[in-house]
């Protein structure tokens, strides 16, 4: 008999709402880590807020409601994400829902994942966000001192600050992905596609909530070997 599962998702605009961009993802790699884990939806919570902030949940109505859903249906009914920024990079915030008793799942991180490891990568991705916030305007404030044209200067530093996001984003997703990687390696997988086809099987989504393929291996077992190097330089 499959375990109920109440499943949310998060966009941060009203464009991205109406579009149905990142949701439609969201809703994908959640469907296939529960049908993976054999897990049965009986809930789905869309909510169009920002994530920022660590008293995000009064604002987050959605989020709210599938709590208290999953708590219908039995302690031991989780609320699922894609991944973890759908609920916040704010560790405060994680650590605040932990006090719900309701389990959170995170699809990326596969069933595993446990109540510490979900406020370590919380903790490492406020980290990074605010590392990402100093270099950007160490960044500007050395190019005006050159005399460098910033142009417009939000403009200049919305361009930086994306850049900048969609590089940690990448990096911190290498870095939950490789250690399952390494897992299925030592279980026998030997090509890409044979790790390809074990990521799939525990339900672990791509960045872009896809399914594994051995090109999207090779490209995270390249960027790993890259972060390897940097931190032991």
């Amino acid at each position: 008999m499959s375990k109920p599962l109440v499943a949310y998702y998060r966009v941060s605009t009203r464009e991205q709402g109406r579009s149905g961009l990142g949701i439609d993802a969201q809703r994908a790699a959640v469907t296939r880590f529960a049908e993976a884990e054999d897990f049965e939806i009986v809930a789905e919570h869309v909510e169009i807020e920002t994530g920022k902030g660590s008293d995000a949940l009064d604002r987050r109505p959605k989020l709210a409601a599938a709590l208290a859903e999953a708590c219908q249906h039995g302690k031991l009914c989780p609320v699922a994400v894609a991944k973890l920024d759908r609920l916040s990079r704010d560790v405060h915030f994680v650590s605040g829902l932990m006090t719900h008793r309701v389990p959170f799942i995170v699809a990326e991180l596969g069933a595993d994942a446990d109540p510490f490891m979900l406020h370590l990568f919380a903790a490492l991705a406020q980290k990074e966000r605010a590392l990402i916030s100093q270099r950007t305007k160490a960044a500007l404030a050395a190019a005006k001192a050159r005399g460098q044209a910033l142009g417009n200067p939000r403009l200049s530093e919305a361009r930086a600050i994306a850049n900048a996001a969609n590089k940690a984003e990448a990096d911190a997703h290498t870095a939950i992905v490789a250690p399952a990687i390494r897992e299925a390696q030592a279980a026998g997988a030997k090509s890409l596609r044979q790790i390809a086809a074990a990521l799939n099987a525990r339900g672990i989504a791509t960045a872009r909530g896809g399914k594994w393929e051995a090109a999207t291996v090779r490209n995270i077992l390249r960027r790993s070997v890259a972060q390897d190097h940097t931190a032991g330089s």
